[in-house]
Formats: C-alpha cells, structure tokens, sequence
C-alpha cells in the first residue's frame, strides 16, 4: 500500500509518499517539497499574511496531484507550529479547506513530540532502554522522555531555530551582545521545561531528530547522508559549542560552504546550534545521536499499527477523484 504524509512546517511544506503494510518498515517512494518559511510571512499581529496562505494553499493542490498522480491509498495531512501558534491559525486551515477540500490535522507541541518520539522508539527498538528525544524545527522545539513506545513526558517551546532567528539575529553576522542575549532567553525558556523532566529517570540514549540536528552534526564530522540511513551519527556537545562559537562569527553566505548547510537552513543555522548546545547542557548529557525517523515516519507507523485492527482502508475520496480524473486526461488521444 502506498501512503502519503503531507506535512506543513515552519520551513518546508512536504509531501514524502512510501511503500509499507503493517509490520514492514515504510520505504520511500518519491517526495515533492518546496521551501516556506511560514514563520517569515508573519505580520506585527502574529497573522500569516495573505501572501503566505496563497503559497501554502498552492502548495497543498500540487500535493495532491501528486499523490493521485503516483497512486496514493491514504494521505495524512498535518500542520505544526508555523500554523498552531499564529494569530489567524483557524482562519488559514479554514481557507486551506475552502480551496482544496483538503482537512490539515492540527497537531499540538505534546502530539508532535509524542509522535516525533515513537519514530525513534521504533528505530532504536526496546534494546535502547530509556530514551530522551529532542527536536529543532523552525517554530518550536518539542522533547519527550519514555521507557515505551508512547513518552512518559513530551512537551514544545517556542524555540524554533527561524523564529529565534527572526526575533533575535536580525543582523548578518549577529553582535556579540544578540548571541549573548539569545543565549540567556533560550535558557530562561528551557529552564521550566527541562524541570518537567525531572524525577523520570536517567536516559540510556538521548536522539536528535530534524534537518538542524542532521546539520550540526555533519558540520562536526558525521558521515554525509550518501553514507545511507544505518551509518552511527553522533553530535557531541564538546564539538557543538566550537561550532557554535564558530558560527556566531560567520556571515550567512560563508555558512554555505559548511558540509550538510542548505541556502534554505543557513541563516538559521545558529540559532539552531544554540538551542542544542543549551539542551544538552541543561539536560547534563554529553553527546546524542542522530535518528533518521522523525514526525512524519512517527505518523506513517502509528497509522499502520491502526490498520492491524482496522483491516485494509478505502482510498482517500479525493486521491481517487484526482486519480481518476489525471487518468482520464492521459488516456486522451492527442
């Protein structure tokens, strides 16, 4: 069964279709994404703009073509932070359904990191005992902790590495004073959160997940993603905070020549490396390692296990009408 996972972020809208059944683990079929930073198309009011829901909405039909073109079964759609945390968020998921009939799935910051954590708990599988997972997106920054497949504790800030860019590093390269400040309200902003966890236990593994965490450590000297998904790729805390500094330093377009730095990423790319650097700390670990499976391998999973007592499902109404309807055109003759 072919499966679709359409997933708006703070910095990517992306539609990652796969090959699963239950029991299986899923395979990527083909993607079709585009950059957007829904957090840059914020006005003083905290509203997306009308510019940045005619981009988004764009985006959704496209998906869709997509699924039906390759011949998706199901298609979850879900949305994060970008849309969850501003002003005229159900104003935009209504228009967004208005437009192309397609329902965007609110997630929480507690669903995302629970979901976000049950990818990895699947990945690393019960021999990794109890585990700490962190995640940089763009709007937010989600942490769970659990011995299960579901977290004990999961919880989300609002420390996204290009919101924090944004409000905080408005300059290019930052001032000393920024960094500095940046610093100190991450931590301010950490510090409650990271108290939550406190009594739960001791992690045996603690995971990154998000294209930030997959940066920085490419950055520090982890295998490049041509090396494939099962290579051992770690950030260790000591090599954060030399690159970290090391960063804060650099212009935005000398951050491109870095190993694993995309030009959508690298302005945001400090405040992603110093929100790292002060989970690590504030959690007392000294390194984490990095997962291939986040948020949307989570959902995909969780919606395979569903199937086990569900039995097979019907397609997606509008996967079949614009299947059926593509399908039609093409067998036309010219």
């Amino acid at each position: 069964m072919r499966l679709g996972v359409l997933d708006i972020g703070s910095n990517t809208v992306h539609l990652l279709l796969v090959d699963a059944h239950p029991g299986a683990r899923p395979v990527a079929f083909a993607s079709h994404k585009r950059p957007l930073s829904l957090v840059q198309y914020l006005d003083a009011d905290g509203n997306i703009t009308d510019e940045g829901q005619h981009e988004l909405t764009e985006f959704v039909l496209e998906a869709w073509e997509f699924a039906a073109r390759h011949k998706a079964d199901d298609l979850l759609a879900f949305c994060t932070s970008a849309i969850r945390e501003a002003t005229n968020g159900p104003a935009v998921l209504a228009r967004v359904k208005y437009e192309t009939t397609v329902t965007l799935q609110e997630l929480t910051g507690s669903e995302e990191a629970s979901m976000t954590f049950f990818a990895v708990r699947r990945w690393y599988g019960w021999g990794a005992g109890p585990v700490l997972n962190l995640d940089i997106g763009g709007g937010s920054f989600e942490m769970a902790f659990g011995q299960d497949e579901l977290p004990e504790m999961a919880t989300s800030v609002p420390l996204g590495a290009s919101r924090l860019t944004r409000d905080w590093l408005a300059e290019d390269p930052p001032s000393a004073k920024s960094v500095k400040e940046l610093r100190r309200y991450i931590r301010s902003t950490l510090a409650p959160a990271v108290k939550q966890f406190e009594g739960l236990g001791r992690a045996n593994l603690v995971a990154g997940t998000s294209k930030t965490f997959r940066s920085l450590a490419r950055i520090a000297g982890a295998a490049p993603s041509a090396a494939g998904p099962y290579v051992k790729r770690e950030l260790n805390a000591t090599d954060l905070g030399v690159w970290a500094q090391r960063i804060s330093a650099m212009k935005v377009e000398d951050r491109l020549f870095l190993p694993g730095v995309s030009e959508a990423r690298a302005h945001q790319l400090l405040a992603g490396a110093l929100v790292a650097e002060a989970a690590l700390e504030m959690f007392k670990f000294k390194k984490l390692r990095i997962c291939p499976w986040a948020l949307r391998e989570g959902l995909i999973l969780r919606r395979l296990d569903q199937l086990v007592f569900a039995g097979p499902l019907d397609p997606a109404p509008h996967v079949v009408e614009l299947g059926a309807s593509r399908n039609a055109v093409e067998a036309t003759p010219a």
